[in-house]
């Protein structure tokens, strides 16, 4: 194996939690009351995709794109007082294979600006040979083009790339694109129908330097 392809929100940070507050908030400031269950729902999706699963909740009236700004706002909020939060063992990891010579890369759906922000945040932008975010391709998330364009960055085929995910959406994704795929559950425990093709399954980063 060759390279290794992360995704972001939930594998690397701990941030799926602080969008849940802050959907929490946004839905109460726009009258639809706390609205974090909807990370679930949109969990993996880019901000496009996410748009329309949430006109869909709250109807084609509702405005979903100040309905995520206002979250995005509360969240970096948050992160400007108290840092955005790793998850553990993501130094410890991102060390050891550098060390080992492998390729690395980020595909979040997330959109460029938070990615960037966060990885610079955390001093980590230097380990990746590539970082491809949601707002650089067409297809969300389960489809396979974001997983297709890392390796193709990385200048490696799918089968000699692990990806690391946690949602749903992103381990379908990262299947389809013909990576190995190791789970690391965040607010999803997974499900029989992706635990099948998984190639690991861990409880950190940590865990996963052993499988590596």
């Amino acid at each position: 194996m060759n390279a290794v392809i992360f995704d972001m929100d939930g594998v690397m940070f701990d941030t799926e939690k602080i969008c849940m507050l802050a959907w929490d908030w946004a839905g109460e400031q726009m009258g639809v009351g706390k609205a974090g269950y909807m990370v679930m729902k949109t969990l993996g999706m880019t901000a496009k995709k996410a748009i329309e699963i949430i006109k869909n909740e709250f109807g084609n009236h509702f405005d979903a794109v100040k309905f995520k700004q206002i979250g995005k706002e509360f969240s970096y909020d948050y992160f400007e007082k108290h840092g955005v939060p790793e998850k553990e063992g993501l130094y410890e990891i991102l060390d050891y294979l550098k060390n080992k010579g492998c390729k690395l890369a980020v595909a979040s759906s997330t959109s460029s600006d938070s990615v960037h922000h966060h990885l610079k945040e955390k001093d980590i932008e230097k380990y990746f040979d590539a970082v491809i975010c949601g707002d650089m391709i067409e297809k969300s998330k389960p489809e396979p083009d974001i997983y297709l364009t890392a390796c193709k960055k990385l200048n490696e085929k799918p089968e000699n790339c692990f990806a690391i995910e946690d949602s749903k959406n992103g381990l379908i994704s990262a299947h389809r694109a013909g990576c190995k795929v190791i789970m690391v559950p965040d607010l999803w425990q997974g499900e029989e129908e992706t635990d099948k093709f998984l190639y690991a399954k861990c409880k950190s980063l940590k865990d996963v330097i052993s499988i590596i």
